[in-house]
C-alpha cells in the first residue's frame, strides 16, 4: 500500500465505468468462485461480524477479552456503529448468510470519523496527516479478519474487489489503517520492521508517526544486514498485500497490549496504486458484474 502516478488522471474514467455496479449485482461488490463480498446490510450481519472476530481475534490469536465481550463472544467497540463492514460470504455453505461470513473488514470513511474520530488516532497521528491534504478523501480500513481455513490468495484477492469496489463508490483518494504483526516486541520482528522502515517509509507531505506516548524504533538493524526476500517473507499477507499496491509505512510502531500485536501504520495514495493492479482489480470486478 513506489510513487506511481500512472493512473490518477484516468480514474475518473473508472469511477464511471463502475457507478452502475452495485445496481446490477444485487450489492454484490466482488467475487470469486463461491465467494461474494458485500456490505453487511442489517444488524444481524454485522453482530455475525463481530462473532468471526471474536474467533480469529481473541479465540485464536488470543486478544484480551474484556467481560462484556466474553459473554456475547463478539469483538465491538464504538466504531462499529458508524463503520460499514465489508463480508465475505461463501454462498458454497448453502446457509444463511449470517453463517456464511468467512472475512470481513470495517471500513470507515472520513465523513463518517467525522463523527467518532478515526481508530487509528489512538495509536498514530493520523489526524494531523488528514488535515495537511484538505483536498484529499481518506478511507480508514481495520478489524480484517479471515477465518483460518479460508486464508488463501483467493479470498484476500475476493476482500481486494470489494474495497477497490467501495473506493471507486465513494470517491477515496487515500487508504490508510493499523496492520498488525503478531507477538508484543519489536525486536522479534526486527528485519521486517527494518526492512518496512528503510525501503517503504513514508516522506514528504506524507510523513506521519507514532503518537510520541507510544512511539517504538522500527529501524533496528543496519541496512546492510537485512535480508530483503526473507523480511517479506517474514510478513503477514495484509501487509505484503498493500505493499505490492504500493503502499507506504507510517514512521514507528506501537504495542497494542490488548490484541497482542505490534502495529504499523499503512498510507496508500489511491494515485499510487500500480497501474497493473488498477487493470486487474477493474476486470475482475467487471467480470464479477456480468
Amino acid at each position: 500500500m513506489h510513487h506511481d502516478h500512472t493512473i490518477s488522471t484516468g480514474s475518473l474514467g473508472l469511477q464511471a465505468q463502475l457507478a452502475p455496479l452495485l445496481s446490477e449485482t444485487d450489492g454484490i461488490m466482488g467475487r470469486i468462485g463461491s465467494l461474494e463480498v458485500r456490505l453487511a446490510r442489517t444488524e444481524e450481519e454485522i453482530v455475525a461480524a463481530q462473532r468471526v472476530r471474536f474467533r480469529v481475534f481473541y479465540e485464536e490469536l488470543g486478544a484480551n477479552a474484556h467481560i462484556a465481550q466474553n459473554l456475547d463472544r463478539r469483538d465491538s467497540d464504538r466504531f462499529d456503529d458508524v463503520c460499514d463492514h465489508l463480508l465475505v460470504v461463501d454462498s458454497a455453505l448453502g446457509k444463511s448468510v449470517e453463517e456464511s461470513i468467512v472475512g470481513t473488514y470495517r471500513l470507515l470513511r472520513q465523513e463518517q470519523a467525522a463523527i467518532c474520530g478515526f481508530y487509528s488516532n489512538d495509536e498514530f497521528e493520523l489526524s494531523n496527516l488528514v488535515t495537511r491534504h484538505p483536498a484529499l478523501n481518506f478511507l480508514e480500513l481495520g478489524r480484517s479478519c479471515v477465518l483460518p481455513e479460508y486464508r488463501s490468495k483467493r479470498t484476500i484477492e475476493a476482500l481486494w474487489q470489494g474495497i477497490w469496489t467501495y473506493v471507486r463508490m465513494h470517491r477515496i483518494d487515500v487508504m490508510t489503517g493499523c496492520a498488525s504483526l503478531r507477538g508484543t516486541v519489536p525486536a522479534a520482528h526486527a528485519e521486517p520492521l527494518s526492512y518496512l522502515s528503510q525501503n517503504h517509509g513514508v516522506d514528504g507531505d506524507w510523513k506521519v508517526r507514532a503518537v510520541a506516548s507510544r512511539y517504538h524504533p522500527m529501524d533496528l538493524m543496519p541496512a546492510e544486514a537485512v535480508r530483503p526476500k526473507q523480511a517479506v517473507m517474514s510478513l503477514p499477507p495484509l501487509i505484503k498485500g498493500y505493499l505490492r499496491l504500493g503502499a507506504k509505512i507510517g514512521e514507528g510502531c506501537v504495542i497494542d497490549h490488548d490484541f497482542g500485536t505490534v502495529d504499523v501504520l499503512i498510507v496508500l495514495p489511491v494515485a499510487d496504486i500500480c497501474d497493473r493492479y488498477v487493470q486487474h482489480y477493474t476486470g475482475t470486478i467487471n467480470l464479477a458484474a456480468a
